[in-house]
Protein backbone atom coordinates (compact mmCIF):
# COMPACT_ATOMS: atom_id res chain seq x y z
CA UNK A 1 0.00 0.00 0.00
CA UNK A 2 2.31 2.85 -1.11
CA UNK A 3 -0.32 5.12 -2.43
CA UNK A 4 -2.86 5.74 0.34
CA UNK A 5 -1.07 5.04 3.79
CA UNK A 6 -4.66 5.30 5.29
CA UNK A 7 -6.31 2.57 7.05
CA UNK A 8 -10.06 2.15 6.27
CA UNK A 9 -13.02 0.76 8.53
CA UNK A 10 -14.75 -2.03 6.50
CA UNK A 11 -17.97 -0.27 6.54
CA UNK A 12 -16.48 3.04 5.18
CA UNK A 13 -14.55 1.53 2.20
CA UNK A 14 -17.84 -0.69 1.40
CA UNK A 15 -20.06 2.41 1.66
CA UNK A 16 -17.67 4.37 -0.64
CA UNK A 17 -16.81 1.27 -3.41
CA UNK A 18 -20.77 1.26 -3.54
CA UNK A 19 -20.73 4.34 -5.55
CA UNK A 20 -18.82 1.91 -7.98
CA UNK A 21 -21.93 -0.59 -8.49
CA UNK A 22 -23.74 2.72 -10.52
CA UNK A 23 -21.04 2.88 -13.12
CA UNK A 24 -19.84 1.18 -16.11
CA UNK A 25 -16.58 -1.14 -14.47
CA UNK A 26 -13.36 0.62 -13.70
CA UNK A 27 -9.92 -0.56 -13.55
CA UNK A 28 -8.93 2.05 -10.51
CA UNK A 29 -10.53 3.92 -8.54
CA UNK A 30 -9.43 6.03 -5.09
CA UNK A 31 -10.85 8.52 -3.23
CA UNK A 32 -9.90 11.64 -1.52
CA UNK A 33 -11.20 15.08 -0.24
CA UNK A 34 -11.43 17.08 2.94
CA UNK A 35 -14.10 14.58 3.89
CA UNK A 36 -11.60 11.71 4.18
CA UNK A 37 -9.38 13.54 6.51
CA UNK A 38 -9.14 12.06 10.18
CA UNK A 39 -10.21 15.18 11.93
CA UNK A 40 -12.36 16.81 9.74
CA UNK A 41 -15.65 17.07 11.49
CA UNK A 42 -17.15 18.58 8.42
CA UNK A 43 -19.12 15.50 6.60
CA UNK A 44 -21.12 18.04 4.07
CA UNK A 45 -18.03 18.45 2.07
CA UNK A 46 -17.71 17.08 -1.42
CA UNK A 47 -16.08 13.76 -2.01
CA UNK A 48 -14.01 13.22 -4.94
CA UNK A 49 -13.19 10.03 -6.79
CA UNK A 50 -10.73 9.26 -9.65
CA UNK A 51 -12.05 6.54 -12.27
CA UNK A 52 -9.19 5.18 -14.07
CA UNK A 53 -10.70 2.94 -17.15
CA UNK A 54 -9.42 1.22 -20.36
CA UNK A 55 -11.41 3.22 -22.79
CA UNK A 56 -12.82 6.81 -21.94
CA UNK A 57 -14.97 6.58 -24.94
CA UNK A 58 -16.55 3.13 -24.61
CA UNK A 59 -16.86 4.40 -20.76
CA UNK A 60 -18.53 7.51 -21.41
CA UNK A 61 -20.99 5.82 -23.74
CA UNK A 62 -22.01 3.29 -21.30
CA UNK A 63 -22.56 5.98 -18.30
CA UNK A 64 -24.69 8.01 -20.37
CA UNK A 65 -26.97 5.09 -20.96
CA UNK A 66 -26.79 4.87 -16.67
CA UNK A 67 -26.35 8.14 -15.48
CA UNK A 68 -27.68 10.28 -18.28
CA UNK A 69 -28.48 13.13 -15.75
CA UNK A 70 -24.15 12.79 -14.48
CA UNK A 71 -23.59 15.21 -18.05
CA UNK A 72 -24.13 18.72 -18.81
CA UNK A 73 -27.29 18.48 -20.81
CA UNK A 74 -25.43 20.53 -23.94
CA UNK A 75 -22.32 17.98 -23.93
CA UNK A 76 -25.29 14.92 -24.64
CA UNK A 77 -27.23 16.67 -27.38
CA UNK A 78 -24.53 17.78 -29.09
CA UNK A 79 -21.75 15.03 -28.96
CA UNK A 80 -22.05 12.49 -26.12
CA UNK A 81 -18.98 10.68 -25.44
CA UNK A 82 -17.54 11.90 -28.43
CA UNK A 83 -17.51 15.08 -27.34
CA UNK A 84 -16.51 14.63 -23.77
CA UNK A 85 -13.78 12.67 -24.69
CA UNK A 86 -12.18 15.08 -27.17
CA UNK A 87 -12.43 17.81 -24.62
CA UNK A 88 -11.21 16.00 -22.40
CA UNK A 89 -7.86 14.94 -24.08
CA UNK A 90 -8.30 18.01 -26.40
CA UNK A 91 -8.44 21.02 -23.97
CA UNK A 92 -8.41 19.52 -20.61
CA UNK A 93 -5.30 17.01 -18.97
CA UNK A 94 -6.84 13.88 -20.10
CA UNK A 95 -9.43 13.67 -17.00
CA UNK A 96 -13.41 14.46 -17.71
CA UNK A 97 -15.12 15.08 -14.00
CA UNK A 98 -18.54 15.26 -13.54
CA UNK A 99 -19.33 17.49 -10.61
CA UNK A 100 -22.78 17.49 -8.34
CA UNK A 101 -23.17 14.22 -8.41
CA UNK A 102 -25.77 13.22 -5.72
CA UNK A 103 -25.89 9.95 -4.69
CA UNK A 104 -26.83 7.74 -1.16
CA UNK A 105 -26.94 11.15 0.84
CA UNK A 106 -23.74 12.61 -0.29
CA UNK A 107 -22.47 14.97 -2.79
CA UNK A 108 -20.06 13.49 -4.95
CA UNK A 109 -17.23 14.41 -7.90
CA UNK A 110 -15.63 11.75 -10.10
CA UNK A 111 -12.99 12.62 -12.46
CA UNK A 112 -12.49 9.72 -15.75
CA UNK A 113 -8.68 9.26 -16.84
CA UNK A 114 -7.60 6.55 -19.24
CA UNK A 115 -5.27 4.11 -17.92
CA UNK A 116 -2.35 4.62 -19.94
CA UNK A 117 -2.86 8.54 -19.49
CA UNK A 118 -2.61 8.24 -15.98
CA UNK A 119 0.15 5.63 -15.64
CA UNK A 120 2.40 8.12 -17.79
CA UNK A 121 1.21 10.94 -15.52
CA UNK A 122 2.52 9.07 -12.61
CA UNK A 123 5.77 8.05 -13.95
CA UNK A 124 6.80 11.29 -15.73
CA UNK A 125 4.86 14.07 -14.26
CA UNK A 126 3.59 14.61 -17.80
CA UNK A 127 1.00 16.91 -16.85
CA UNK A 128 1.43 16.71 -12.88
CA UNK A 129 -2.06 16.65 -12.12
CA UNK A 130 -2.90 12.79 -11.34
CA UNK A 131 0.72 12.65 -10.33
CA UNK A 132 0.55 15.27 -8.04
CA UNK A 133 -2.55 13.75 -6.62
CA UNK A 134 -1.13 10.83 -5.77
CA UNK A 135 1.67 12.50 -4.08
CA UNK A 136 -1.14 13.23 -1.19
CA UNK A 137 -2.89 10.88 0.81
CA UNK A 138 -5.80 8.90 -0.95
CA UNK A 139 -8.27 5.91 0.12
CA UNK A 140 -7.79 3.39 -2.64
CA UNK A 141 -11.09 1.06 -3.47
CA UNK A 142 -9.87 -0.53 -6.58
CA UNK A 143 -7.22 -1.28 -7.60
CA UNK A 144 -6.78 -4.04 -10.66
CA UNK A 145 -3.19 -2.78 -12.40
CA UNK A 146 -0.90 -2.55 -9.39
CA UNK A 147 -1.20 1.55 -9.36
CA UNK A 148 -0.31 1.32 -5.90
CA UNK A 149 3.30 -0.23 -6.26
CA UNK A 150 4.00 1.73 -9.49
CA UNK A 151 3.06 5.40 -7.52
CA UNK A 152 6.61 4.18 -5.93
CA UNK A 153 8.10 6.13 -8.60
CA UNK A 154 6.56 9.03 -7.95
CA UNK A 155 6.84 9.02 -4.41
CA UNK A 156 10.83 8.42 -4.48
CA UNK A 157 10.52 11.64 -7.33
CA UNK A 158 8.57 13.51 -4.68
CA UNK A 159 11.03 13.59 -2.50
CA UNK A 160 14.06 14.32 -4.46
CA UNK A 161 12.38 17.37 -5.47
CA UNK A 162 11.44 18.48 -2.02
CA UNK A 163 14.84 17.69 -0.69
CA UNK A 164 16.25 19.59 -3.25
CA UNK A 165 14.18 22.81 -2.28
CA UNK A 166 14.82 22.22 1.47
CA UNK A 167 17.70 23.53 3.75
CA UNK A 168 20.30 21.38 5.21
CA UNK A 169 18.12 20.82 8.40
CA UNK A 170 14.23 21.05 8.50
CA UNK A 171 11.27 18.40 10.45
CA UNK A 172 9.05 15.91 9.28
CA UNK A 173 6.01 18.62 8.54
CA UNK A 174 8.74 21.04 6.52
CA UNK A 175 9.05 17.78 4.53
CA UNK A 176 5.37 16.61 3.61
CA UNK A 177 4.44 20.93 3.52
CA UNK A 178 7.15 20.76 0.52
CA UNK A 179 6.03 17.86 -1.02
CA UNK A 180 2.52 18.80 -1.10
CA UNK A 181 2.99 22.51 -2.12
CA UNK A 182 4.66 20.64 -5.74
CA UNK A 183 1.41 20.12 -7.16
CA UNK A 184 0.60 23.57 -6.42
CA UNK A 185 3.67 25.47 -7.83
CA UNK A 186 2.12 27.58 -10.65
CA UNK A 187 -1.79 26.47 -10.07
CA UNK A 188 -3.54 29.41 -11.35
CA UNK A 189 -6.53 28.51 -8.96
CA UNK A 190 -4.23 29.26 -5.88
CA UNK A 191 -4.10 32.99 -6.80
CA UNK A 192 -7.77 33.42 -6.17
CA UNK A 193 -10.01 30.25 -6.45
CA UNK A 194 -8.18 28.17 -3.21
CA UNK A 195 -7.31 28.34 0.70
CA UNK A 196 -4.25 30.05 1.36
CA UNK A 197 -3.73 27.40 3.87
CA UNK A 198 -4.50 24.51 1.77
CA UNK A 199 -1.21 22.69 2.20
CA UNK A 200 -0.87 23.68 5.86
CA UNK A 201 -4.49 21.82 6.39
CA UNK A 202 -3.76 18.92 4.40
CA UNK A 203 -0.46 18.00 6.25
CA UNK A 204 -1.98 18.52 9.78
CA UNK A 205 -5.14 17.03 8.97
CA UNK A 206 -3.31 13.84 7.41
CA UNK A 207 0.37 14.09 9.21
CA UNK A 208 0.11 10.35 9.90
CA UNK A 209 -1.00 9.29 6.45
CA UNK A 210 2.53 11.27 5.16
CA UNK A 211 4.34 9.25 7.49
CA UNK A 212 3.05 6.07 6.65
CA UNK A 213 3.22 6.91 2.77
CA UNK A 214 6.64 8.41 2.99
CA UNK A 215 8.26 6.56 5.49
CA UNK A 216 10.12 3.49 3.52
CA UNK A 217 10.91 6.12 0.84
CA UNK A 218 12.76 8.33 3.86
CA UNK A 219 14.88 4.96 4.62
CA UNK A 220 15.83 4.06 1.17
CA UNK A 221 17.44 8.00 0.93
CA UNK A 222 19.23 7.30 4.60
CA UNK A 223 20.52 4.07 3.65
CA UNK A 224 21.89 6.11 0.56
CA UNK A 225 23.51 8.37 2.83
CA UNK A 226 21.46 11.55 1.48
CA UNK A 227 19.35 11.96 4.18
CA UNK A 228 20.07 11.52 7.94
CA UNK A 229 17.02 10.90 10.06
CA UNK A 230 16.09 11.24 13.87
CA UNK A 231 14.09 8.48 15.80
CA UNK A 232 10.14 8.33 13.98
CA UNK A 233 9.38 7.43 17.88
CA UNK A 234 8.33 11.07 18.61
CA UNK A 235 5.55 13.32 17.63
CA UNK A 236 7.88 14.70 14.67
CA UNK A 237 11.10 13.65 13.13
CA UNK A 238 13.92 16.10 12.42
CA UNK A 239 16.25 15.41 9.40
CA UNK A 240 19.51 16.81 8.01
CA UNK A 241 20.83 16.44 4.22
CA UNK A 242 24.13 16.29 2.68
CA UNK A 243 23.71 19.45 0.23
CA UNK A 244 27.26 18.39 -1.45
CA UNK A 245 27.05 17.93 -5.42
CA UNK A 246 27.33 14.79 -5.40
CA UNK A 247 24.45 14.21 -3.59
CA UNK A 248 22.19 16.83 -5.26
CA UNK A 249 23.18 15.30 -8.76
CA UNK A 250 21.80 12.01 -6.90
CA UNK A 251 18.44 14.09 -6.40
CA UNK A 252 18.20 14.97 -9.71
CA UNK A 253 18.51 11.64 -11.71
CA UNK A 254 15.93 10.47 -9.06
CA UNK A 255 13.20 12.96 -11.03
CA UNK A 256 11.31 11.90 -14.00
CA UNK A 257 12.87 12.19 -17.44
CA UNK A 258 10.72 14.57 -18.54
CA UNK A 259 11.57 16.84 -15.62
CA UNK A 260 15.04 16.32 -15.99
CA UNK A 261 15.00 17.13 -19.81
CA UNK A 262 13.44 20.51 -18.77
CA UNK A 263 16.14 21.12 -16.61
CA UNK A 264 18.43 20.25 -19.25
CA UNK A 265 20.83 22.56 -20.70
CA UNK A 266 23.54 20.89 -22.51
CA UNK A 267 23.52 18.83 -25.43
CA UNK A 268 21.20 15.37 -25.72
CA UNK A 269 21.59 11.42 -26.12
CA UNK A 270 19.68 8.58 -25.77
CA UNK A 271 18.81 7.38 -22.94
CA UNK A 272 17.74 3.31 -22.38
CA UNK A 273 14.64 3.65 -23.13
CA UNK A 274 15.64 4.78 -26.39
CA UNK A 275 14.41 8.53 -25.50
CA UNK A 276 16.68 11.51 -26.11
CA UNK A 277 17.91 12.65 -22.85
CA UNK A 278 19.16 16.09 -22.24
CA UNK A 279 22.31 16.72 -19.89
CA UNK A 280 21.54 18.38 -16.39
CA UNK A 281 24.47 20.87 -15.89
CA UNK A 282 24.70 23.03 -13.00
CA UNK A 283 27.29 24.54 -10.40
CA UNK A 284 24.96 24.97 -7.58
CA UNK A 285 22.40 23.45 -5.42
CA UNK A 286 20.16 26.46 -5.39
CA UNK A 287 20.46 26.09 -9.03
CA UNK A 288 19.24 22.88 -9.65
CA UNK A 289 16.49 23.70 -7.35
CA UNK A 290 15.40 26.65 -9.45
CA UNK A 291 15.55 24.69 -12.46
CA UNK A 292 13.34 21.98 -11.17
CA UNK A 293 11.21 24.43 -9.40
CA UNK A 294 10.87 26.29 -13.05
CA UNK A 295 10.28 23.27 -14.75
CA UNK A 296 7.71 21.81 -12.46
CA UNK A 297 5.89 25.43 -12.28
CA UNK A 298 5.60 25.37 -16.11
CA UNK A 299 3.88 22.10 -16.29
CA UNK A 300 1.70 22.72 -13.39
CA UNK A 301 0.81 25.96 -14.91
CA UNK A 302 -0.47 25.17 -18.06
CA UNK A 303 -2.16 21.74 -16.70
CA UNK A 304 -4.34 23.94 -14.46
CA UNK A 305 -5.29 26.83 -17.10
CA UNK A 306 -5.89 23.34 -19.39
CA UNK A 307 -7.91 21.66 -16.57
CA UNK A 308 -9.75 24.72 -15.98
CA UNK A 309 -10.81 25.65 -19.74
CA UNK A 310 -12.23 22.40 -19.92
CA UNK A 311 -13.60 21.74 -16.64
CA UNK A 312 -15.66 24.78 -17.36
CA UNK A 313 -16.55 23.82 -20.59
CA UNK A 314 -17.31 20.05 -19.55
CA UNK A 315 -19.68 21.04 -16.49
CA UNK A 316 -21.70 23.47 -18.57
CA UNK A 317 -21.72 27.34 -17.27
CA UNK A 318 -24.31 27.25 -14.24
CA UNK A 319 -22.37 23.68 -13.02
CA UNK A 320 -18.98 25.27 -13.19
CA UNK A 321 -20.15 28.81 -11.85
CA UNK A 322 -21.47 27.04 -9.06
CA UNK A 323 -18.07 24.69 -8.70
CA UNK A 324 -15.82 28.33 -8.92
CA UNK A 325 -18.26 30.41 -6.64
CA UNK A 326 -17.57 27.34 -3.53
CA UNK A 327 -13.63 27.12 -4.31
CA UNK A 328 -13.71 31.57 -4.15
CA UNK A 329 -15.72 31.58 -1.05
CA UNK A 330 -13.45 29.06 0.74
CA UNK A 331 -10.58 31.13 -1.15
CA UNK A 332 -11.89 34.38 0.34
CA UNK A 333 -12.28 32.60 4.62
CA UNK A 334 -8.91 32.12 4.39
CA UNK A 335 -7.92 35.75 3.25
CA UNK A 336 -10.04 37.10 5.69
Amino acid sequence: MVISGATMKNEEKTELAGFLKTLPPVQFCCVYGSTLHPNNSDKSSMVDYILGVADPLKWHSENLKLNRSHYASWMVHLGGAKLVTKVADGIGVGVHFNPFVTWNDKMLKYGVVRMHDLVEDILNWQRFYISGRLQKPVRVLLDNLDVENLNATNLRAAIAAALLILPSKFNEEDLYSTICSLSYMGDLRMIFAEDKNKVKKIVQGQFNLFRSMYKPFIEEYEAKDVLRVSSFGGQQANFSQNCCLPATRSLVCSLPLLVRNKMGTGLGGLGDSGQVVREVVFSSREEAARSMQKAVRCTVMVSSLRQAVSGFVAAGGMNAGRYLANKVRKAWKSWT
